[in-house]
């Protein structure tokens, strides 16, 4: 039986509920999906909301989901990993255009370029779908005209989970808003750990040996020109952390900006 919303429901349902208006699946453990945008939600690229299904409880099952698309774009985009057994995935991953998803439009998150101090060079390091919110960021046109050069690393395990990214920043220069700013500033690295690329091993290991500054051109990170932004695993963010502080950087937040930030709230 199809439990599907009709295509043309237009009120929501469900408290805080938005219509699912597409959906794309990367590959079989990869999915991308646009929702309504709440005319009253505002929130600065690189934030994440809370996002989810009614349980079966009657109680909403839901997660930190960080934001896809910029913040002036009309709809709002997630990318997403598929958990078979997962509470709430092993059920998103089946939505379709018309159904409805829960959202709790108070964004928040440390990713976001008023946690950094003024910089020349940002780093945008991401694994699996932490590509998220630089998705959001990497379209922001405050990105581009804050920093000098902005280079976005992507690792993955196969080099099929990589389209997603590839495609946002190869969309970049062609874009309406910010496509002439990106001209020649905007550097991508996308490496694989479990399948054959043209460059593989973990980013963490190309940052530790040099082999990342020696790839892209760049000086080593100086905490006087550098920023970095991360967002990934819990044991990616705790490694590239301690990258970092050796090098001299800081972390930020909000209240007290410093020279890189990490998504602690990150799921996925």
């Amino acid at each position: 039986m199809n439990q599907h919303a009709p295509a043309a429901a237009a009120t929501p349902v469900l408290p805080d509920a938005q219509d699912v208006t597409e959906v794309i699946h990367w590959t079989d453990r990869l999915f991308s999906f646009r929702l309504t945008r709440p005319r009253s939600l505002r929130f600065r690229s690189g934030e994440f909301v809370m996002i989810g299904l009614p349980g079966e409880n009657g109680k909403p099952i839901l997660r930190a989901y960080s934001i896809a698309s910029p913040s002036w774009d009309e709809t709002l985009e997630f990318y997403s990993i598929k958990v078979p057994d997962g509470p709430l995935t092993s059920r998103l991953q089946r939505i379709r255009p018309g159904d409805q998803v829960i959202l709790r439009p108070k964004p928040v998150g440390t990713l976001v370029v008023d946690a950094l101090l003024p910089g020349r060079r940002l780093y945008m390091v991401a694994t699996g779908t932490g590509i998220a919110p630089f998705a959001s960021l990497l379209r922001d046109p405050e990105v581009h005209e804050k920093f000098d050069e902005v280079i976005l690393t992507h690792t993955c395990r196969q080099v099929a989970e990589l389209e997603y990214g590839r495609r946002i920043v190869a969309a970049l220069p062609d874009d309406p808003l910010i496509g002439e700013l990106v001209a020649g500033k905007v550097k991508y690295l996308p490496t694989t750990t479990q399948e054959d690329s043209p460059n593989t091993g973990r980013i963490t290991d190309w940052i530790a040996s040099g082999r990342l500054f020696d790839h892209l051109g760049t000086p080593p990170l100086d905490p006087e020109t550098d920023r970095v932004m991360i967002c990934g695993s819990m044991g990616l963010n705790t490694d590239v952390k301690a990258l970092l502080e050796t090098a001299g950087l800081r972390e930020g937040s909000n209240a007290n900006p410093g020279e890189f930030v990490l998504e602690k709230a990150f799921v996925g």
